[in-house]
């Protein structure tokens, strides 16, 4: 963690003092301690007693139904205040206020941004909006890097960025007959600057990149590749779809140009809750995003005929925002930042060491291996295990109610949500595994995979 922390507060108990680079490393373990010993179940019990956001798990809805949930990377669980929030929007402002409601929710996706800047992305306050999906986000900006470098004929990617971000550059590089320059990277060490050797020059416009990959959970050196894309006068554009709300985003100590990411991951929005994007405060005058719609004008009601875009980060709004899916990312934003990055990284950083250990000991005699990098400085808050039948064995996983996902090729992921996941549900699920594989049960499933992996 230590190359990627940036200024993070911690907790209220901790003194609110902001950390240093490196020393999240440090309060993981003086609070974790993650030293395995040989009764692994008695050091779970033991970590979740003394860990310091163990309360926030109850503000979480859980049925009764014992399905240990490995899968918070793909789909947050629902916080009881969204719960309720949503119930009294629909009953009282939708129900009651119909169109008068519209007096508080034009302020919306601002108010969003503004809880998401300051409380989990440590940037200022409109430098980030609620807006759209992810991939539509990603045109706009990505739109609008090119726009403001239009001298140059190249975009750099990562070969292993999430496909949706491969797709929408190959369709701008398509459109605007530029080079597409896609960097070749190792699959579970993720993206390195050392992968940028030759790569960058002159000509590139803009360099595109995930903080935390999606496939192996590795961590990108934001500093580090910012500083290399800057150096050769190209803009950066972040994806933190996998980094937002599960380990600390170095935008500001980077420099960072731009970024997007979605909010029903580890913010707990919900399925399909609208994503949220960062333009840097001193580029947000200069850029001009292509799809110019009357949430990003300036006079908005006067309904005049020519596009003039508001001198702040609602110029990059489109149409009208879904006010139910913006109530769902304000209460998941909140309680993230109120359990603040600091903490939630730390156990993060220790929840999956801990799934780590009950690999080698558990499963690395089944043909599993660790996918993701070991050192918590360059891993996400997601493990994915590397197994010739992994999707057979995910599909057992699910049988045995234990909820996993399958990334190809091979691949086993298990996400571990800080705020709601303990160390005794990671036992847990680690057993059940364990029971699939000593038993050959996953034999039972076809290999054929399903359209939902």
């Amino acid at each position: 963690m230590g190359g990627e922390v940036g200024r993070v507060e911690l907790a209220a108990a901790d003194g609110g003092r902001l950390l240093q680079r490196g020393e999240v490393v440090e309060v993981w373990h003086a609070t974790y301690r993650c030293l395995m010993p040989d009764d692994l179940l008695a050091h779970a019990e033991k970590l979740d007693r003394s860990d310091p956001i163990a309360g926030f798990r109850d503000r979480f809805v859980f049925p009764d139904d014992g399905v240990v949930y490995f899968d918070g990377n793909s789909l947050g669980r629902l916080p009881v205040a969204t719960r309720d929030r949503l119930r009294a929007v629909v009953d009282r402002e939708w129900g009651a206020d119909l169109v008068r409601g519209w007096s508080r929710w034009i302020e919306l996706a601002r108010q969003v941004g503004d809880v998401l800047a300051t409380g989990v992305l440590d940037v200022d306050p409109g430098e980030v909006v609620l807006a759209d999906s992810t991939s539509v986000n990603l045109y706009k900006l990505a739109a609008a890097a090119l726009d403001a470098r239009a001298d140059r004929r190249a975009i750099v990617v990562e070969a292993d960025n999430f496909p949706t971000d491969l797709y929408v550059l190959q369709g701008l590089a398509a459109a605007r007959g530029l080079e597409l320059r896609v960097v070749p990277v190792d699959l579970d060490r993720g993206f390195t600057v050392a992968d940028l050797d030759g790569v960058l020059d002159d000509d590139v416009a803009l360099l595109c990149a995930s903080h935390v990959g999606y496939r192996s959970g590795a961590r990108a050196d934001m500093r580090a590749i910012t500083a290399r894309a800057h150096d050769a006068g190209a803009l950066t554009l972040w994806d933190l779809s996998h980094a937002a709300g599960s380990v600390p985003t170095p935008l500001r100590a980077s420099g960072a140009d731009l970024a997007v990411g979605c909010t029903y991951k580890y913010l707990n929005a919900g399925p399909g809750a609208p994503a949220f994007l960062y333009v840097r405060s001193d580029l947000q005058a200069s850029l001009r995003q292509p799809i110019w719609g009357w949430f990003g004008q300036a006079d908005q009601f006067a309904m005049g005929p020519t596009y003039a875009p508001v001198d702040s980060i609602e110029r990059f709004a489109v149409g009208t925002p879904s006010v139910l899916g913006a109530y769902a990312a304000l209460e998941g934003a909140r309680i993230t930042a109120e359990a603040g990055m600091a903490a939630i990284a730390a156990k993060g950083a220790a929840l999956t060491d801990y799934a780590i250990t009950l690999t080698d000991a558990w499963l690395a005699g089944y043909g599993f291996s660790v996918a993701t990098p070991r050192d918590a400085d360059l891993r996400g808050a997601h493990v994915t295990l590397h197994h010739p039948q992994a999707w057979q064995i995910t599909q057992a996983a699910l049988a045995a109610g234990v909820v996993p996902d399958f990334r190809t090729p091979d691949r086993l992921r298990v996400g571990l949500a800080p705020l709601y996941t303990r160390f005794a549900d990671v036992y847990e699920g680690f057993v059940r595994l364990r029971d699939i594989m000593r038993t050959g049960h996953h034999q039972n499933h076809p290999a054929e995979r399903t359209r939902v992996t």
